[in-house]
């Protein structure tokens, strides 16, 4: 499943006040000055509400949550780590 549209939509509507139309799939977030230390907390309520994952302190890094893409890609490992342990 591609999660960057829904990704997308919450950066847009939470951050940019819907003025989106900069925001690429590989945008860094925080050089860019979309999200800051705060953001990164209401990205990651957002993402453990939405795809029921738990994000665990290590895992709060610039890898995992700097861009549509690297965070897409890190609910997908999320999501097939948590189904494998089940």
């Amino acid at each position: 499943m591609d999660y960057i549209k829904e990704l997308k939509e919450f950066v847009i509507n939470n951050f940019m006040f819907g003025q989106g139309d900069s925001l690429e799939n590989d945008t860094d977030f925080f050089d860019k000055g979309i999200i800051d230390s705060t953001g990164t907390l209401e990205l990651v309520s957002f993402i453990e509400e939405k795809y029921n994952i738990s994000v665990l302190d290590n895992e709060l890094i610039k890898e995992n949550l700097s861009s549509l893409t690297k965070v897409d890609e890190y609910i997908k490992k999320k999501l097939a780590s948590e189904s494998d342990n089940h």
